[in-house]
């Protein structure tokens, strides 16, 4: 085979198809393997904690999924998913104002599943979604790998800002681009932790409407609140212009790999046509697991158990941040998985990962949840699997780790001594004390 045909690693690298150049390795599926060292406190990876859910639980509901529905959990199904569970996902759906029938859900194995569904349906190459600045990370590896480009739409402390999502459109179409998706997560989001109050909420969904534009609404960690229940869902009030994705990976367990999508009619029709192109049918033995479990525990309950768990968590980072980085800015979650965090602008989140990892702390740099190289100056701390002490810890190495970036820009810069934190060790250095410190 010639050079021409492939290279030195791969021979078949010229075979490929044109969409694969938009897939990579995620930043953050690649610290997975560093951060699952047992000395690392890892606030990088988003895993839900699964030891909070009795396993008493999914065994019986696994032992009766064999006992009393083996013959057809064990078979082929359909590619809408089982009629039993469609109707029991009317219910999770209620808690977040969503009415809908049970015709309207399609089972998808994950919600990510059902966002990849979506992108084989509407995008073609060169089509613009635009999303939230920052974004999920796999969805952006998604959307790119069907060759469309991911526009960025800016974010403040109460999620997606209608102003810049009209001049986001605005710039798009004045430079002769096809938008086909506004792709969203208004509740808890990844990777900011902010939620979207319900004014926006309508705002945005107005300005699809004029433009346009179908929204993608995402709502992984809508029901893990801490305190109040979010706004409903986008979904609850615009049946047509919004297609929603639920999950049980974050209530009840990730390994179970169901999710749903609601959709308006005709896309729905294309839905369960591409996921039995895809899969044939989303597993029958995981969804008959699933709906046992609603059948019979307190799955209400135990969405309250997991809440109070990641509250624990989520309190234990935000005192540790104001114990050990007091000058920095962070977003303060009212559920959900994530704290952002955002780093004194001469830091690079990127370049400062190895020596967080050196000193056995791993965290996802802002950088990934970019498709345009933004986040150099922010990174994502997750607080949902770590134990508080650990979180504590993690937080306490963190510190460490900044400080001492410091540190070296102040010693090291050309330009003079940079003005530090007045907690950093440094700042009472001659030369380097900031103004107004004592």
């Amino acid at each position: 085979m010639t050079q021409a045909q492939g290279n030195n690693l791969d021979p078949w690298y010229s075979h490929y198809a044109a969409r694969t150049a938009g897939l990579g390795a995620s930043e953050v599926r690649a610290l997975f393997a560093v951060a699952s060292r047992p000395e690392v406190v890892s606030l990088a990876g988003g895993m839900p904690f699964v030891s909070a859910l009795p396993a008493e639980l999914v065994e019986a509901a696994a032992a009766r999924t064999v006992r009393d529905h083996g013959a057809v959990a064990l078979q082929y199904g359909s590619g809408q998913g089982m009629p039993r569970l469609r109707e029991q996902i009317l219910d999770v759906m209620a808690l977040e104002g969503i009415r809908a029938s049970v015709d309207d859900v399609v089972v998808t194995t994950g919600s990510q599943h059902a966002l990849e569904l979506m992108a084989k349906l509407f995008l073609d190459p060169g089509d613009v979604v635009i999303a939230e600045g920052p974004s999920y990370v796999t969805a952006i590896t998604v959307f790119r790998s069907y060759q469309a480009e991911v526009v960025h739409t800016t974010m403040d402390e109460q999620g997606l800002v209608p102003d810049a999502l009209r001049e986001t459109i605005a710039r798009a179409r004045a430079g002769g681009r096809t938008i086909k998706l506004l792709y969203t997560i208004p509740s808890f989001h990844n990777p900011m932790g902010v939620t979207m109050p319900w004014r926006r909420r309508m705002e945005v969904l107005e300005i699809a409407r004029e433009h346009g534009i179908l929204v993608l609404e995402d709502n992984p960690y809508g029901l893990l609140y801490f305190d109040e229940a979010p706004p409903h869902a986008m979904r609850s009030v615009d049946h047509d212009g919004v297609v929603y994705l639920g999950t049980f990976s974050k209530t009840l367990a990730p390994g179970m790999r169901i999710g749903w999508a609601v959709a308006p009619h005709a896309i729905r029709e294309k839905l369960v046509l591409a996921n039995e192109a895809a899969v044939l049918t989303p597993s029958p033995f995981a969804q008959t697991a699933i709906a046992e479990y609603l059948q019979a525990a307190d799955w209400r309950g135990q969405i309250d158990v997991f809440r109070g768990v990641y509250r624990e968590r989520r309190d234990a980072m935000l005192d540790a941040l104001a114990e050990h980085l007091p000058s920095l800015r962070w977003t303060v979650p009212a559920g959900g998985f994530y704290v952002w965090l955002h780093l004194p602008p001469e830091l690079d989140s990127k370049a400062m990962l190895p020596r967080a990892v050196k000193e056995l702390v791993a965290y996802t740099p802002g950088t990934a949840f970019y498709a345009d190289g933004g986040g150099r100056d922010a990174i994502r701390l997750a607080f949902c699997y770590p134990a508080p002490d650990f979180i504590r810890e993690g937080i306490r190495r963190l510190a460490n780790v900044i400080n001492g970036e410091l540190t070296l820009l102040a010693e090291f810069s050309q330009t003079g001594p940079l003005a530090l934190p007045a907690e950093h060790p440094a700042a009472r250095r001659e030369g380097v004390l900031p103004p107004n410190v004592s």
